[in-house]
């Protein structure tokens, strides 16, 4: 199982908070998590400060999924630039999401 599938399959069983989801609005606002990251990349924010930046700017999901930026964060910065510039991770996020 790759580090992604990991990491999502452990944000879904994370918390009891997200129990009271259903899985498509789970999965939705994780992509919204997801892509917040991505474009924290491509404004180039130190890795470090992703959660600080996100957090700063008053994220529209629920407060509890701030707790998976810091889970999420290592994984879009481990992608190549080419691919955070070309691909939407938060729609890839979101479909691995539902087939779990």
């Amino acid at each position: 199982m790759t580090r992604f599938a990991l990491t999502c399959a452990a944000l879904m069983l994370a918390s009891p908070a997200f129990a009271i989801e259903n899985l498509d609005e789970k999965c939705a606002i994780q992509a919204q998590v997801v892509s917040a990251i991505q474009q924290a990349r491509l404004d180039r924010v130190a890795e470090r400060d992703v959660t600080d930046h996100l957090l700063a700017s008053s994220p529209e999901w629920p407060e509890n999924y701030n707790a998976t930026i810091p889970l999420i964060t290592p994984w879009v910065y481990e992608q190549k630039r080419r691919i955070i510039r070309n691909e939407d991770l938060g729609a890839a996020w979101e479909e691995l999401c539902l087939q779990q």
